[in-house]
């Protein structure tokens, strides 16, 4: 139902706006266990998520309301990916971990995913799966673990796979994003 009142989109894009305005000191910290946690503010993840959202439209080709899949932990660079993905105006799902691998061969598949965001540590579940997932095109990594097998996954792809870092993607783009005027209805 329409109204006279307070008519102002609900979006995630205003979310991020008053984060960064209102709480832009406050910290987002991911710590993995195996060193010192990583700290950033509120400030700094949105100036990123717009690096994120410029290096996704320009470096890869995102448009539109494109899937992108995330198989991350729950860390920064998550946090940034759920921001960046819904404000740019593509549509963000996460991969379960927990879930059996044809379960994530078929979610994947049916939403015609071009490009999913994953931790280095869970490439272990990830790297068995590309060969079932003809729609990827990029696989962006962030964190530690090993991308040995992952080379090898994408040289069976026949170059269809391209891998990316996640740092070195996001290296260089602006931390101001035009986010667009998405219309919550």
């Amino acid at each position: 139902m329409l109204s006279t009142m307070q008519d102002v989109p609900l979006t995630v894009t205003r979310i991020l706006h008053h984060g960064m305005t209102i709480h832009a000191k406050s910290q987002v910290t991911t710590w993995t266990g195996e060193s010192e946690p990583q700290r950033r503010s509120f400030a700094e993840v949105g100036a990123r998520a717009a690096q994120l959202a410029g290096a996704l439209r320009d470096e890869l080709g995102v448009t539109g309301d494109e899937r992108i899949a995330t198989l991350m932990w729950n860390n920064s660079e998550h946090v940034e990916a759920y921001f960046a993905i819904p404000c740019m105006g593509a549509v963000l799902h996460t991969l379960n971990l927990r879930l059996p691998p044809e379960q994530l061969v078929w979610i994947v598949n049916h939403a015609a995913d071009r490009v999913v965001l994953a931790n280095g540590s869970l490439l272990p579940l990830l790297v068995p799966l590309l060969p079932h997932l003809p729609t990827i095109e990029h696989v962006v990594v962030s964190g530690p673990g090993d991308r040995g097998p992952l080379a090898e996954a994408v040289a069976a792809t026949d170059g269809r796979v391209r891998v990316h870092e996640y740092e070195d993607l996001i290296a260089g783009h602006p931390t101001t994003y035009d986010w667009p005027e998405l219309d919550e209805r």
